[in-house]
């Protein structure tokens, strides 16, 4: 895979990116201009929730770029996407990436989507992969005949697998539910990443689902669509069919401790505004939730 090109200032206004929107905080590092711990309801905007960005959003940047476009939607938390570090990859390769986006603030907490065959070396270096950037979970898809050799790796690492459902048109994994009715006889680190536009597609309500699969559910693709119907095309979130207040609300409920990432999969060469409506959506129905 040939690397993200380097982002210059150039390079992103000619993607439509507005040199404000790139400009650092007069006077601040990059460090420094990480939010507070997300501890306190009273002063976290995401109620306890671990809000971030799945970072194929800026899939078509480099990291440093995708560092900053993090920081400037607000969140402090990210799941790596091969883009912006190759499976192929060395340890030290691994490290570096991972130690630049904990410096800036930024922390991962899970990786992927990675696609799995069912080579065993393969698999395995999916998991030296997670232990490298010391993420808790893979985000992955995985085979059904790999499911014995998966149970035997989240032993061995104690590392979590996430199965992600891709929709209808994915002949393994297309509701969250394929997962969680094929994960039951195995290590309860086996567990489920519901990509709640996905889910919808497949004619399943995303927050009952999030509710079902909550012993199991390791990460969360937050989104919106246009439409429950076909292939539908993203939208930012709140603009779109799915019952986001009723997400948060499960997501919340059910206490959950692990990532939310906004996967905003429209304007791939200018995510950032979007990303930045979607998080000041995301915010909004939070504030307006009632304690409790």
């Amino acid at each position: 895979m040939e690397p993200v090109p380097p982002l210059t200032r150039r390079r992103f206004v000619q993607l439509g990116v507005s040199a404000a929107a790139l400009a650092p905080l007069a006077g601040r590092s990059l460090r420094a201009r990480a939010a507070a711990p997300e501890t306190s309801s009273a002063t976290d905007p995401w109620r306890g929730l671990k809000v971030g960005i799945a970072s194929y959003t800026f899939n078509k940047f480099s990291v440093d770029a995708t560092i900053d476009g993090i920081r400037q939607a607000g969140v402090n938390y990210v799941s790596i996407k091969e883009a912006h570090l190759p499976l192929k990859s060395t340890s030290a390769e691994r490290r570096a990436v991972a130690k630049k986006f904990r410096d800036a603030g930024v922390t991962p907490l899970s990786c992927g989507v990675v696609n799995m065959t069912d080579d065993e070396a393969e698999i395995r270096n999916a998991f030296w992969y997670a232990r490298d950037i010391e993420v808790p979970v893979i985000v992955a898809k995985p085979t059904r005949k790999s499911l014995p050799e998966l149970d035997r790796l989240v032993k061995e690492f104690n590392i979590k697998v996430a199965i992600h459902n891709h929709g209808p048109e994915d002949k393994v994994w297309p509701s969250p539910y394929d997962a969680w009715d094929a994960i039951g006889k195995y290590d309860e680190r086996i567990g489920l990443c519901i990509d709640v536009g996905h889910t919808a597609r497949c004619g399943v309500d995303p927050a009952e689902a999030i509710r079902k699969c909550s012993a199991r559910l390791y990460d969360v693709h937050m989104k919106d669509i246009a439409s429950k119907e076909g292939k539908s095309k993203p939208v930012e979130v709140g603009r779109g069919v799915l019952d986001v207040p009723g997400m948060l609300a499960a997501l919340l409920d059910i206490r959950f401790a692990h990532h939310v990432g906004l996967e905003y999969e429209k304007d791939l060469s200018n995510p950032l505004p979007g990303v930045k409506e979607s998080m000041d959506y995301l915010r909004k129905v939070l504030a307006e939730r009632k304690p409790g």
